[in-house]
């Protein structure tokens, strides 16, 4: 029911301790209750006959596996209901808005998986012969033209598996051409609004890391960065926009500081998202950038899909490149090892198959879909979303750094203060209004944060309500209402589960309970 805002009237609340609301099953109408399926498991039950196989001469030399593999058993409608019952409490971006920051959750169009499906597509196998795949190498090529076209670079690695994977690929690079100047620089500077993962790929190539600090407006610090500079810098690694949703405005001059320096300039890209079409980060002086491509070209990444992160490399880091480079010559596309000249100074593969083949041909298809305008509209439109929240909440929550952001809203905690109400209780919260939860406690240089990225997918009345909601909780809070925080949600699958616990005792093998009843079920499954 819609009140007269067009908005959902508040409903009736519901204590879901009450005995009256407890039911014999466990279920709650068609929220279906579900016990693990190693408790489902019975010995013998089968979902297929199968023959036993043949006794065969082990080639393992003693290390067969002497005891029951410890599977369930189980018949193929116990296995189906099972996980569709999972997949109901599973939120996804199909199912609702993904309010996550610094991760770009938008709507991947369904044309891409018809195309991604294609037969001659769909059925590829990456061990097939080169002469068989010509239109799947015609694809990856044709992606990697348009990736350079996009940011003005002259060179991309398309091999890398996803965001960290394409940040190992860059240092790689930077690494390689320092070694071959003969050079052997130990240090990488990284500002505190960087991506988590920067300083650790850093770490993981070798290098001490060195942060530099923000400014008030919580950019990098120009002049603390140029104090850190110095013969044995091997590079800076930034994020751009950075983690508060804010565009480095000092990028080009940061680019001609380290290049000064002797260093190279890796750009975190990420966040193409915002700058799409708009700005190309080869005109900035980067010399490397990862592009997720199960961010910006569609495809939501963790539990909605695999990630993809090609690494576009200037001129003076493109003979560095990883291999197999995909060549075309006169019989067609190949991938080879390497090519004449320069290139053989690459630093190596970085995996066993040339990258994410069905990422490929999702990004192709969205890329071709939107046309050039239509990739300029969706960082337009992403940017206008961002501050649509963001002034949307300004008289609720508090901004860090007040004024335009790009793709994503920053806030702190301090409008909470005094109300015994957390970042944490807020988010758990927004699931009992629908929402997965936004980013929390990420940036770090923000006490309580919360990033809110709506991306261009979403439409007003969607972020009128979102905005309608997140008032409604800090009205709550405000009003003294701490106690329905502190338990929420109330109205998920599970209740607030002890997160510290869990991650600090894990539970790694499950083992059946003494009084499981004759069907394999633990009598306490449904409680």
């Amino acid at each position: 029911m819609l009140n007269n805002k067009g908005r959902p009237t508040q409903p009736a609340a519901v204590d879901s301790t009450d005995p009256q609301m407890e039911t014999f099953t466990g279920n709650k109408g068609l929220e279906l209750e579900s016990p693990l399926i190693f408790e489902q498991g019975v010995p013998g039950r089968i979902g297929v006959d199968m023959a036993e196989p043949e006794t065969v001469k082990s080639r393992l030399g003693g290390l067969d596996r002497k005891d029951p593999i410890g599977m369930p058993d189980l018949s193929e409608p116990q296995v189906l209901r099972h996980f569709v019952r999972l997949s109901r409490q599973n939120y996804a971006i199909d199912s609702g808005f993904y309010p996550l920051g610094s991760c770009t959750m938008k709507h991947n169009p369904r044309i891409n998986e018809k195309v991604a499906r294609l037969v001659g597509l769909g059925d590829l196998h990456p061990m097939q012969p080169t002469s068989t795949v010509q239109g799947a190498l015609e694809i990856i090529d044709s992606l990697a033209h348009w990736l350079k076209t996009i940011t003005g670079m002259p060179a991309v690695a398309m091999s890398p598996a996803a965001g960290a994977h394409g940040e190992l690929c860059g240092v790689m690079a930077i690494r390689a051409a320092h070694e071959a100047r003969g050079e052997a620089r130990t240090r990488i500077l990284v500002p505190e609004s960087a991506h988590g993962t920067n300083p650790a790929t850093a770490a993981l190539c070798g290098y001490k890391v060195e942060a530099v600090p923000a400014r008030k407006d919580g950019r990098m610090d120009l002049d603390a960065f140029a104090a850190k500079l110095g013969p044995d810098v091997a590079g800076v690694m930034l994020t751009n926009p950075n983690t508060c949703g804010l565009f480095e405005t000092d990028v080009k001059k940061i680019a001609d500081l380290v290049h000064e320096a002797g260093g190279y300039f890796y750009c975190d890209g990420a966040n193409l998202n915002a700058i799409l079409g708009r700005v190309r980060p080869g005109d900035l002086g980067v010399d490397a950038m990862h592009i997720n491509l199960h961010k910006t070209f569609s495809t939501p990444h963790g539990g909605g899909g695999p990630g993809s992160g090609p690494v576009v490399l200037s001129d003076a880091l493109a003979p560095f490149a990883p291999v197999p480079f995909v060549t075309r010559g006169k019989e067609g596309f190949d991938l080879v090892e390497q090519t004449e000249g320069a290139a053989q100074q690459s630093f190596g593969r970085m995996k066993g198959f040339h990258g994410q083949m069905g990422m490929f041909i999702r990004a192709l298809a969205y890329m071709q879909s939107h046309g050039a305008d239509g990739l300029r509209q969706i960082a337009e439109d992403a940017v206008l979303n961002a501050n649509y929240v963001r002034v949307g909440l300004q008289d609720k929550l508090h901004s860090p750094f007040p004024g335009i952001c790009m793709h994503e809203a920053l806030f702190d905690d301090s409008t909470l203060k005094g109300t015994g109400v957390t970042t944490l209780d807020l988010a758990k919260a927004m699931i009992d209004e629908g929402y997965h939860p936004m980013t929390m406690y990420f940036p770090l240089v923000v006490h309580g944060a919360m990033l809110i990225e709506p991306t261009e997918s979403e439409s007003r009345q969607t972020l009128d309500l979102f905005i309608g909601a997140m008032s409604h909780l800090l009205e709550k809070a405000k009003a003294g209402e701490a106690d329905d925080f502190l338990t929420a949600p109330h109205f998920a699958p599970r209740r607030r589960l002890d997160e510290t616990g869990a991650a600090r005792n894990p539970v790694l093998r499950w083992t059946a309970p003494e009084n499981s009843d004759k069907e394999g079920t633990a009598l306490s499954a449904a409680s």
